[in-house]
Formats: structure tokens, C-alpha cells, sequence
């Protein structure tokens, strides 16, 4: 059963949700900045679309058995399947996966990302959320009650891998929408492709994990097994986008145009 009765950390909820609202206004005055000088609203929309896309948070939750300590004094506004959601999923959703999709799109489009980098930036939004989501669980905000393996602090190594799948999916699939949109109102599409890249890849990727762990009689054992396999689903998924970038740039002798075509798996 979700800890319905843990008591909820007053003090972390504050500093997590003061400074990730902080970030995420930062974040969005970057991309317009970035968005005038190129004279186009595509990284203003990737935070918008961030911040939208967490109202659907709590279909992650169910899945992935997370809970929101809810106790008295708790910042929310808005009650899903019974898991009060907190006001900072939405600052969250910005720093964890549009701020790194605003730089990695704009390398891609200047045609500077590499698969190898690509690859770098995987890992980097692994650890990013790692560093979030640790602070966030043994801060008394919530927890994944579920049972997961392979955690480090209370946190599940797969979540991370999927959050990076699913940023590295966003950022590359978002820079294809642009380099075919005919018009700047067809960026709006970022609206819905923010949700489907968030639950192809958690979703697609993990569902060996979310079924393992739900299972009436689990054991140990199938959540190892079914946890390696989403993991190497995005591992999968990492290598698949990165097949749309160049393996070098302009500088290492090739066209640094964006290579928008599947380069091959």
C-alpha cells in the first residue's frame, strides 16, 4: 500500500519548490532570449510544453508505484488516482527535461551534435535526475513504494535510465518536428509530442519493469529481470535517436549541416 501517512518534510518541500520554480523561470527567459535571436518560438514552446505535460504525471505515478507524501501543509493542486500532486511537478518537468532539451536542440540544429555527444548527454540527464529525484525522496517528499531494485538512496537506477531515454527521444524527435514545420504555428505541435516521447520511452521502455512490479505475486528475482530488460530497452531507444545525428561535425571534415535522415543502426 502507498504510504498515505508518512508525514511530509515541510522544510525540503519549500527549498525544492522555491528553487525549481526559480530554475524554471530562468530556463523559460533563456529560451526566449535564444528564441529572438533566432527569431523563432521553439524553445520558449519546449518549456511550455514541459510544464503542461505534468498534469499527466500521475498516470506515471500509478505505474511506476510513486507517492507524494500528502500530509498537512502539502503544496498541491490537483488530486489523480488518489495521489495528491505537488505545484513543483511542473517546475520539475522543466528543469529535468526541457532545460537539457533547449541545449541539445540547439546543437542539433547547429549541426555540433554528435552521436557521441548525444550519448554524453544521456548521461548526464541520468545523473541529473539521479541528484533531483535522491534530494527529493530522502527529503521526505515521496517515494517509490513499490519493489524496485537496484536503488542507490531509495532510488531506482530505471527511473533515471528512462528519464534519460525519454529526454534524449524529446529533444531529437522535437528537432525534426522544426526542421519540417512549414510555419511557426506547427510548433505547437510540441504539445503533443512532449507527452508521447514521456510515455513511449517510460512507458514503451518499461513496461516490463511497471508490470513486474505490479504483479499480484511478484518476486524479487522477475523485478531483476524485467528492471535489466527496460534498461536495455533504453539503452535501445538512446542508440535509435542517436541514428539522426552525423557521427562528426564540420569541424572533424564533414557537412555541419543537420543530417535529418536516419544515419543507420
Amino acid at each position: 500500500m502507498p504510504p498515505v501517512d508518512h508525514e511530509l518534510n515541510l522544510t525540503t518541500q519549500a527549498v525544492l519548490t522555491y528553487g525549481s520554480w526559480a530554475l524554471t523561470a530562468v530556463a523559460l527567459a533563456i529560451a526566449i532570449w535564444m528564441g529572438m535571436r533566432e527569431r523563432t518560438p521553439f524553445y520558449a514552446l519546449l518549456v511550455l510544453a514541459a510544464l503542461v505535460g505534468a498534469f499527466a504525471e500521475p498516470l506515471y505515478d500509478v505505474a511506476m508505484m510513486l507517492y507524494f507524501y500528502s500530509t498537512e501543509g502539502m503544496f498541491t493542486h490537483f488530486t489523480a488516482f488518489d495521489i495528491p500532486q505537488p505545484i513543483w511537478t511542473h517546475s520539475g518537468y522543466v528543469v529535468l527535461y526541457a532545460a537539457p532539451a533547449i541545449y541539445i536542440t540547439y546543437q542539433i540544429a547547429r549541426g555540433t551534435m554528435t552521436r557521441n555527444k548525444l550519448y554524453v548527454w544521456a548521461g548526464i540527464t541520468l545523473l541529473e535526475s539521479a541528484a533531483f529525484e535522491m534530494i527529493g525522496i530522502n527529503g521526505g517528499l515521496y517515494s517509490y513504494w513499490g519493489p524496485h531494485v537496484f536503488r542507490i538512496f531509495q532510488y531506482p537506477l530505471v527511473i533515471g535510465a528512462l528519464e534519460a531515454a525519454q529526454v534524449i527521444c524529446f529533444a531529437v524527435a522535437a528537432s525534426q518536428l522544426r526542421a519540417r514545420c512549414t510555419g511557426q504555428w506547427q510548433l505547437l505541435g510540441l504539445f503533443a509530442l512532449f507527452p508521447c516521447t514521456f510515455f513511449g520511452a517510460n512507458f514503451g521502455a518499461g513496461w516490463p519493469t511497471i508490470i513486474a512490479i505490479h504483479l499480484e505475486h511478484t518476486s524479487t528475482a522477475l523485478v531483476v529481470a524485467a528492471t535489466v530488460v527496460s534498461i536495455g530497452f533504453a539503452v535501445v531507444l538512446v542508440r535509435a535517436a542517436a541514428s539522426f545525428l552525423p557521427l562528426r561535425t564540420a569541424a572533424d571534415g564533414e557537412d555541419r549541416e543537420v543530417n535529418y535522415a536516419p544515419a543507420g543502426l
